[in-house]
């Protein structure tokens, strides 16, 4: 079952975008790895990633992939290629109606 929301703020300065997050917006967080800062939101996080360009991005948590993929596989859902492994966890997308691959995903990590 989807668990949660991951939020990405794709930035060109991602260490004043966690600052920002940190102290202005006052966020929960937690520091993942070397001062890659993870923020806690209502049921999801937010994020800051570097990048050239200024973009958003969404995806969905869980904490068994493969049992939630066979469970919307069941629902109808198709997925876009089979599940991916990364260095911080797996990955798999499927197609949103009208806006595009949405990514889900089972993280590595473990919270502190």
């Amino acid at each position: 079952m989807i668990t949660g929301v991951h939020a990405l703020f794709y930035t060109t300065d991602p260490e004043g975008a966690r600052a920002f997050i940190r102290d202005k917006l006052r966020l929960p967080h937690y520091d993942a790895h070397e001062g890659w800062l993870i923020f806690d939101a209502p049921a999801g996080h937010v994020a800051c990633h570097p990048s050239d360009e200024a973009k958003h991005n969404v995806s969905f948590s869980c904490d068994d992939l493969e049992a939630t993929v066979r469970e919307l596989q069941g629902r109808g859902v198709e997925f876009l290629h089979p599940i991916e492994e990364q260095d911080w966890g797996w990955t798999i997308e499927f197609e949103l109606p009208g806006g595009g691959p949405v990514m889900l995903y089972q993280d590595k990590f473990l919270r502190p």
